[in-house]
């Protein structure tokens, strides 16, 4: 893969004008009525009435270096490979955005490839995780459902082969970062309370040291989804979990406690508790995997940590600067870990 920087203007096509050909109706194959728009920090996403297509973006961002054309393109090709373990119904391949003998843009053809995309079927919302328990619709077979799939998955992944104090490495140098992150001054976040409850969760990390090396020996540590929060699955007609992290073996790379305990956070987030309680039941008693309680707190509120520190670091893009919502935000993070660090009082 080629590591020459390619800026959004450079190369034949800008990144203005792919996004303008694929915003129309008539540039797809199945010819929609219309087409809807969705831009994140790294990709443009185009939704047809049946279908969904991803354009990454030409950019650095929060460890993804997706600048050239040959790095976007395999990219592409590994979000397909590893989503389809989740997803495979979904995710339907990678397909070229090609200039024509008329230098036209068109998707697919014989053409030169000016970028590629990732091309999936679309998933109703008013099914996706979020959507149910943000409406109190979620019930206990729903989460079942979810265990269910998720420790089919775990169990068909080989361990990863790491040491355990790498692992706990990793975990130390993401708190430090998040940290870091949060006590920038021009975020005007109570330095006292981040610096507390960050050094709770380094002492947390030491006084679980046995338990974490212990999950690294006994194979659960493997390499799995690495985002797995309730607006990446759908639960019918049965679940599929997508967007798994793509750009980073590290990041997925995760204790499958970890990686539960995040959703489980999530969901309680979003005001369903007793919807995480169940999980952890059910995937307790589907992979008869017991890690402790005081585990799965520290997962919890590391986790929130994290959070606290995505959140906070929005007001560096001049769209946010002056919101007030990231900070907020990052507080309410901050607030969850504290109840997990908390959880024997």
């Amino acid at each position: 893969m080629s590591s020459t920087p390619e800026s959004p203007a450079a190369g034949p096509v800008p990144l203005e004008a792919k996004v303008a050909f694929l915003r129309h109706p008539s540039s797809y194959p199945d010819a929609p009525y219309r087409v809807e728009t969705m831009e994140t920090h790294m990709a443009w996403v185009f939704l047809t009435e049946g279908e969904a297509w991803k354009l990454k973006k030409p950019v650095c961002y929060g460890g993804a270096d997706f600048r050239t054309l040959a790095v976007r393109h395999h990219f592409c090709d590994e979000e397909v490979r590893l989503n389809r373990r989740l997803a495979p119904e979904v995710y339907l391949g990678v397909v070229p955005l090609t200039l024509d003998s008329g230098s036209h843009l068109q998707l697919g053809g014989d053409g030169e490839a000016v970028d590629w995309l990732v091309r999936m079927r679309r998933l109703p919302s008013r099914f996706m995780l979020d959507y149910v328990l943000r409406h109190g619709q979620c019930s206990a077979r729903d989460m079942q459902c979810v265990a269910r799939r998720l420790v089919a998955f775990f169990e068909s992944l080989k361990p990863v082969d790491i040491d355990g104090s790498a692992c706990r490495d990793r975990y130390a140098r993401q708190i430090a970062a998040s940290s870091h992150e949060l006590l920038q001054p021009a975020y005007g976040l109570p330095a006292a309370h981040v610096r507390l409850v960050c050094h709770r969760q380094l002492s947390a990390l030491d006084r679980l040291a046995e338990r974490i090396d212990g999950r690294v020996a006994d194979g659960k540590v493997v390499e799995g989804h690495g985002d797995l929060r309730p607006e990446h699955i759908c639960l019918y007609p049965t679940p599929v979990v997508i967007d798994c992290l793509e750009f980073s073996r590290e990041l997925r790379t995760i204790d499958r406690a970890d990686e539960l305990a995040f959703l489980a956070l999530e969901t309680e987030r979003l005001g369903a508790r007793d919807m995480a309680a169940v999980l952890f039941q059910q995937y307790r008693a589907l992979s008869h995997d017991h890690p402790a309680p005081a585990l799965l707190h520290f997962y919890q509120s590391y986790r929130a940590i994290v959070r606290a520190a995505l959140a906070i670091a929005h007001l560096k893009e001049v769209q946010f600067q002056y919101s007030r919502k990231w900070a907020a935000s990052a507080m309410n993070w901050l607030q969850l870990a504290e109840q997990h660090q908390n959880w024997r009082q």
